[in-house]
């Protein structure tokens, strides 16, 4: 009977393995949902980011037409005379 030893090795062995791949795949199952969270609020944040971006588009793009008129952001604009070329007789 010198196989018995070696039976019962093996036996605990497969039971070691068993036991550390089911805290493996719990601490697989957790990081998964800890990175899915993150995901989400990073992806939340990022949203959030780009309309406030949006935001200040329009804002400074409603702010510019009213301010473009009399600037020489305008090409309208005479740089010889300072006036707007659609108002002037020249």
């Amino acid at each position: 009977m010198p196989s018995t030893p070696t039976l019962a090795l093996i036996a605990l062995g497969l039971v070691a393995l068993i036991v550390i791949a089911v805290r493996v795949l719990r601490s697989l199952r957790r990081m998964a949902s800890a990175r899915t969270l993150v995901g989400n609020r990073f992806g939340d944040g990022v949203g959030l980011l780009k309309a406030r971006s949006a935001a200040l588009k329009v804002a400074l793009a409603e702010r510019r037409s009213n301010e473009q008129a009399r600037t020489r952001a305008n090409p309208a604009y005479d740089r010889r005379r300072g006036g707007d070329r659609r108002t002037t007789n020249a």
